[in-house]
């Protein structure tokens, strides 16, 4: 393994501080002993870290501001147990691993609500054109969460809070320029007038890029990139205990891309591909009972359209339009001081269209009719019990019933945290997969168990904490793409051919690991993090690895912030070698990757800051024959009151 010896060293440092089973590690948890960092996106209803079962890590604004990054797969890539691979740079299509699960595997949420597009081949989420902008705080629970979010759920869950409303006026601005004749810029406003709360901002973003064809293999056209995206949260009190709730995000983006030419070869290409995501939430929010019982009724929509065009013949290679409404209701009932019931009813309705190459896939639709509870109790000081059972009904593959249980156990406020979870998730056949010219309407949905168990543990008053986890998954009915055979009904029906094969339930797949992390403050501003993950991810029927998964990744984030406002820092990622294919016949090399950056506080609310991004321009693939950046240098300023 190419870089076998730095990540040997990383484990080595993970377990020096102790040899104890921890769970998660949070940067802001060297500040205070992490009972008091609250989490939504776990238990659906606000609940201390503390207390909760699952694997969670917070990335906090603090963080993503002092990271500089503008995409959000720069933010992901140092979360325990991520792996992501993206066909270029910035902008091209870029998926995210979960514990070894399929990128489409993940429920993708911004502001809570769901991202995942129903025209894509297996339903998930393209990260590639996903600014950060004004996203102000990350939430990433890892192992299978279905019981609560339902289909696509089974490697975890990512959620994604843009800027809040405030109660005096807040601004925040960020304009920065660099290599590649990169330019980007953000801003952001919110406020409260009367009853009236809202937060507004915009953000864009162009580049010239990199040849998505990775240079090295002869690519000489540079692929570049540009976005244009809003957000918006708006919050009206309609008394002490009933309010109105919206909220959206836009992006509309452009992005050069490179594939195979004409004589099947693989080579730049002029062709573009554009993308507009449209989400919108609208909903009631009620609390009775003295603030008990807390309701939630609302309506959630996601629009995203895409477009392939060849700009040498003005030729729509691809079409696609993906379309999800979501009516919920959620309750929120707290029964006593230590017993509180989570329950709601969901309806899903997802919809989609594509025409690639001038074949049309007709207007599809699916359904699915959920019904969810889950009881989270606390029935001894430091002990929290949770369990929770969901039913879908669709109209696609029937109902399913499943299930999940979680505990978390601290004997001193939260300075020691035992955790383990166990839940059950599936994934419903997508769209594509059941109704495009390759499709399989036979399909069965994809299933899943894991667990994990572990402990987290702080040390010198909260300033150095500690955590190792171990996490297990077994998946069945594995949903992959095969050449046609008389075994598979669809293929022996003359009215839908299949000539180049179609989708079937063909695997069994497996994944179990280890997760560690360390975070330090040795002096005060000094903020350290080590993550370091084994992942063991297989095709049970095969027994080879599951491409695109690296073995091993580890992770260091550290930043020194001076009294007088200058601030320093760095993220360092290492990643080891995979397999790009199924059959493991050809392997991606693992690569080392450093990003260096610096602050300087002209004024309280005003800042410079600068970055250099691969400072030992290395040269990687994530996936064959697609380029990574190389060395790069940004420049900016910011400012927030």
């Amino acid at each position: 393994m190419k870089y076998t010896a730095y990540l040997a060293a990383a484990s080595t440092l993970a377990l020096l501080p102790s040899v104890a089973f921890a769970q998660s590690t949070d940067r802001q948890g060297a500040e205070n002993t992490g009972s008091d960092e609250i989490v939504v996106t776990a238990n659906r209803t606000a609940t201390p870290l503390a207390e909760v079962g699952s694997s969670v890590t917070v990335i906090a604004e603090d963080e993503i501001v002092t990271r500089q990054a503008s995409d959000v797969i720069d933010l992901l890539r140092a979360v325990p147990g991520v792996t992501f691979n993206r066909n270029g740079g910035i902008g091209t299509l870029a998926g995210v691993s979960i514990r070894g699960a399929q990128s489409d595997q993940t429920v993708v949420l911004i502001d809570g609500i769901k991202l995942n597009d129903p025209s894509s081949i297996g339903g998930g989420f393209d990260f590639g054109p996903l600014l950060t902008g004004n996203i102000a705080r990350v939430e990433v629970v890892r192992g299978s969460q279905s019981v609560l979010y339902g289909s696509q759920a089974i490697g975890g869950v990512v959620n994604m809070l843009t800027r809040e409303p405030t109660e005096e006026l807040g601004v925040f601005a960020r304009a920065e320029y660099g290599s590649r004749d990169t330019a980007e810029f953000v801003g952001n406003v919110s406020g409260k007038f009367g009853p009236v709360a809202a937060s507004f901002g915009g953000t864009y973003l162009t580049t010239d890029g990199i040849s998505a064809f990775n240079e090295t293999r002869g690519g000489t056209e540079a692929d570049g990139f540009e976005s244009i995206g809003f957000n918006g949260k708006v919050d009206v009190a309609l008394s002490d205990n009933v309010s109105l709730d919206f909220r959206a995000f836009y992006a509309d983006g452009e992005t050069e891309i490179d594939g195979f030419l004409p004589d099947f070869s693989f080579g730049d290409t002029n062709e573009v591909s554009n993308r507009k995501d449209f989400v919108g939430y609208a909903g009631l929010n009620a609390a009775l009972l003295d603030g008990r019982f807390r309701n939630r009724i609302g309506f959630a929509y996601t629009d995203i359209e895409r477009e392939n065009i060849n700009l040498d013949t003005d030729f729509v290679t691809f079409e696609g339009s993906g379309e999800n409404r979501r009516f919920e209701y959620q309750g929120v009932f707290d029964a006593s001081d230590n017993a509180q019931l989570v329950f709601g009813a969901e309806r899903e309705e997802s919809e989609f269209t594509s025409t690639s190459f001038g074949s049309v896939t007709p207007t599809q639709d699916a359904r699915i009719n959920s019904v969810y509870a889950q009881v989270n109790v606390t029935p001894v000081d430091g002990l929290s019990l949770t369990g929770g059972v969901r039913h879908d009904d669709t109209d696609t593959f029937g109902s399913a019933t499943i299930f999940s249980a979680s505990g978390a156990f601290s004997p001193n406020e939260g300075s020691s945290v035992v955790r383990a979870s166990y839940g059950e998730g599936f994934k419903a056949p997508s769209l594509f997969q059941r109704f495009s010219s390759f499709g399989n309407p036979d399909l069965v949905a994809e299933e899943s168990e894991s667990w994990d168990v572990g402990l987290t543990q702080n040390f010198l008053d909260g300033r150095a904490q500690v955590g190792v986890t171990y996490f297990n998954r077994d998946g069945t009915n594995e949903i992959g793409f095969v050449g046609c055979s008389a075994d598979i009904p669809i293929c022996s029906d003359p009215n839908n051919p299949r000539p180049f094969g179609t989708y079937n339930n063909i695997d069994s797949v497996s994944a179990d690991g280890w997760e560690f992390g360390v975070a330090l403050q040795p002096i005060e501003g000094f903020d350290v993090s080590l993550n370091y993950s084994i992942i063991d991810a297989f095709d049970d029927t095969t027994g080879n690895r599951l491409a695109r998964r690296a073995e091993e990744t580890a992770s260091l984030v550290a930043d020194y912030r001076t009294k007088s406002g200058f601030g320093i820092g760095a993220t360092v990622l290492i990643v080891g070698d995979s397999f790009d294919d199924v059959a493991n016949t050809r392997q991606n090399d693992g690569y080392f990757l450093a990003d260096l950056r610096v602050s300087y506080g002209i004024t309280e609310n005003l800042e410079l800051f600068g970055r250099i991004e691969n400072v030992t321009d290395e040269e990687y693939e994530t996936i064959f024959q697609f380029g990574q950046p190389d060395r790069a240098f940004f420049g900016g300023v910011r400012y927030a009151m």
